[in-house]
């Protein structure tokens, strides 16, 4: 039977999408490699950009936001952790309630309109096919040339009573650019945020690199920044490994929506993009849904102009030339940036780092960064715009001048 909707990724996005177009009456099928296997990541977000929807039941902990550049600074707005059985358990209710048809296999190739073929040799046919497999992007062909820049980080999960030192009950802290770890090279932060339940994540993390530093190089970072603190970690704590691309291209495969990772809704100067997909997957099966009777090209490039408005184009070009600037940035310049960053007002943090089409936000909050840099910084955030994109790093943690 040819499927209405036929969705490429069992994640998150995946799940929230295929469960929306469901619910619209649309025969919906979610395609995975293996789509009982469990998650095993941890998922944040800005509580304000979750929808209010989203049971409160799937949150493990709220906290305060806070943010050491030079100085520290307290963010405007609570951090949320999720808590990934909670959201999983939701989402497949979701889909049973939508009636949501769950298949096994690995997706290879899109004709465009009319479904995929699989690893196997066989094939999945469907009217609209949306690719949700994350960052890869299965469908999205060829993508772009030359070496990704990718965020990795390494963590441990320790007792909340054991990090006192660095994150204060009921704080997250959502970058710690103190290089007290001791070496010199590409900058790293740490970040840390509670998991409910009286855990803690404490995370070494490479915002941006091209490649991503070396999961080696975080882990002995994360030991010796603990070490400093007097933070013990125990012999079997938890872990976590974090490599993902924050330059996707934007999917462009010509008869499918890219969604979630895939579009990509990755936010380039956090690594975000849960609550994007989680807020945009109703809007994206309503404009399937209404376009329907037209037929399935009208129904996708509608779900497609909800994905990439005009405006959220722009942002993403101009978070994309902020990326391209940090990547160019010698490592101290880096935590000059973040400090003038966390020192702009509110309004300005949250426009760049939250709604993904406020166009005239975003660049009120590039011009402020740039009034209130210097003309050695201002450098640093003008030239990505007029240059190719930051070339790979030679070396180990070597930074780019």
């Amino acid at each position: 039977m040819t499927a209405d909707v036929l969705v490429v990724g069992g994640g998150p996005a995946g799940r929230a999408v295929a469960a929306e177009c469901g619910r619209r009456g649309l025969v919906t099928t979610l395609l995975d490699p293996a789509p009982d296997a469990p998650w095993c990541v941890t998922y944040g977000a800005w509580a304000a950009e979750l929808p209010a929807t989203l049971p409160e039941s799937t949150v493990a902990a709220r906290a305060r936001g806070r943010a050491i550049a030079r100085t520290t600074h307290t963010l405007g707005r609570d951090y949320a952790v999720l808590d990934v059985a909670a959201l999983r358990a939701h989402l497949d209710a979701e889909l049973d309630a939508a009636g949501v048809v769950v298949r096994t296999g690995r997706a290879v190739t899109s004709s465009g309109t009319g479904g995929v073929e699989l690893a196997d040799g066989t094939r999945v046919d469907a009217a609209v096919v949306v690719d949700a497999g994350g960052h890869r992007q299965p469908l999205g062909g060829p993508g772009a040339r030359g070496v990704a820049a990718g965020q990795t980080a390494y963590g441990v999960i320790v007792d909340e009573s054991a990090a006192t030192a660095l994150v204060a009950p009921g704080e997250a802290l959502f970058m710690d650019w103190r290089a007290d770890h001791g070496e010199p090279g590409w900058p790293t932060f740490l970040y840390g945020i509670p998991l409910g339940g009286g855990a803690m994540l404490l995370e070494e993390t490479s915002l941006a690199r091209r490649p991503g530093l070396p999961m080696r190089v975080l882990r002995r970072r994360l030991h010796a920044r603990l070490h400093h603190h007097g933070i013990t970690v125990p012999p079997d704590a938890g872990t976590e490994k974090v490599h993902f691309r924050v330059d996707s291209p934007r999917h462009r495969t010509s008869g499918v929506l890219g969604f979630g990772a895939a579009a990509p809704l990755v936010h380039p100067a956090s690594g975000f993009s849960l609550a994007a997909a989680l807020t945009l997957a109703p809007a994206v099966a309503g404009a399937i849904a209404t376009r329907w009777p037209s037929g399935p090209a009208a129904a996708l490039a509608a779900a497609q102009a909800v994905v990439w408005s005009p405006q959220a184009m722009a942002v993403h070009r101009l978070r994309r030339i902020g990326l391209e600037a940090l990547l160019r940035m010698p490592p101290p310049e880096v935590v000059d940036f973040f400090e003038v960053f966390f020192a702009l007002p509110d309004r300005h943090q949250w426009a760049y780092l939250g709604d993904r089409d406020d166009l005239a936000g975003t660049a009120a909050t590039m011009a402020a960064l740039f009034t209130r840099s210097d003309w050695r910084l201002r450098y640093r955030l003008v030239g990505p715009a007029l240059r190719r994109p930051a070339p790979p790093v030679d070396r180990e943690a070597a930074p780019i001048g």
